[in-house]
């Protein structure tokens, strides 16, 4: 549950759910987001989930702070979380024209890189919040075994669709961007596809990811078969 609500800026306020970071924690600012966005609180113009906050943005010619901080504290919770949760599958290829930093992981986590897809494949993620560039899911939790830290120097060009791993999550690169997580393979599949006007955002907070392996010449003929 919410631990306080403080102010942030003169048009917003958090809601903050405590400092740790794990999927109870993240389930009920999920929850906490849902709620708010169906009770349509006058003056609210954007909802904003993160791993243990929620940023609630307002409009200051329709409210303020103190209005829609007691809105947030009336509202009868209802858990509507699981149900409207799901599950997506994400094919990655894993050739070295994509794992740009197989051979680095195999030394930082001193394991060969057929042992670090196995563990790595044998997990489902859940998405705690979209970000840093539209559509980007931030997924754990990372199998402890293969959590590292990101690189030294990032890289200035990420490719879209990568998938990269660092301390207890993963990420899919929606957009060609900087970056400096530790890239394991590339999806064909759009997880943010800018002409969906109605529902651009393939994973959404609260779902759940698993990924599994496909060949060069399967990504390569990915958008042909579909």
């Amino acid at each position: 549950m919410i631990k306080n609500i403080l102010n942030l800026g003169d048009s917003a306020l958090y809601c903050d759910f405590g400092e740790n970071v794990n999927k109870d924690i993240n389930s009920n600012v999920i929850n906490y987001f849902k709620n708010i966005k169906e009770s349509n609180i006058e003056g609210i113009t954007n909802l904003v989930p993160s791993y243990n906050k929620l940023i609630v943005t307002f409009d200051l010619r329709l409210t303020n702070y103190d209005k829609i901080k007691e809105e947030i504290k009336k509202i009868k919770i209802k858990n509507f979380y699981d149900s409207k949760s799901k599950t997506i599958k994400i094919p990655i290829c894993c050739d070295n024209e994509f794992a740009f930093d197989s051979k680095n992981l195999e030394i930082k986590l001193n394991k060969k890189i057929e042992e670090i897809y196995s563990i790595f494949f044998e997990k489902e993620y859940f998405c705690y919040m979209t970000g840093f560039i539209a559509g980007m899911p931030f997924l754990g939790d990372v199998d402890k075994k293969l959590q590292t830290k990101r690189l030294e120097t990032p890289r200035i060009k990420v490719p879209k669709g990568s998938i990269g791993i660092t301390e207890q999550f993963c990420n899919i690169y929606t957009f060609e961007s900087p970056g400096g997580w530790n890239i394991i393979g590339n999806t064909p599949t759009k997880v943010f596809d800018k002409s969906n006007i109605l529902n651009p955002v393939l994973i959404n907070p609260g779902d759940k990811v698993s990924f599994y392996k496909i060949s060069k010449k399967e990504y390569d003929n990915w958008h042909e078969k579909k």
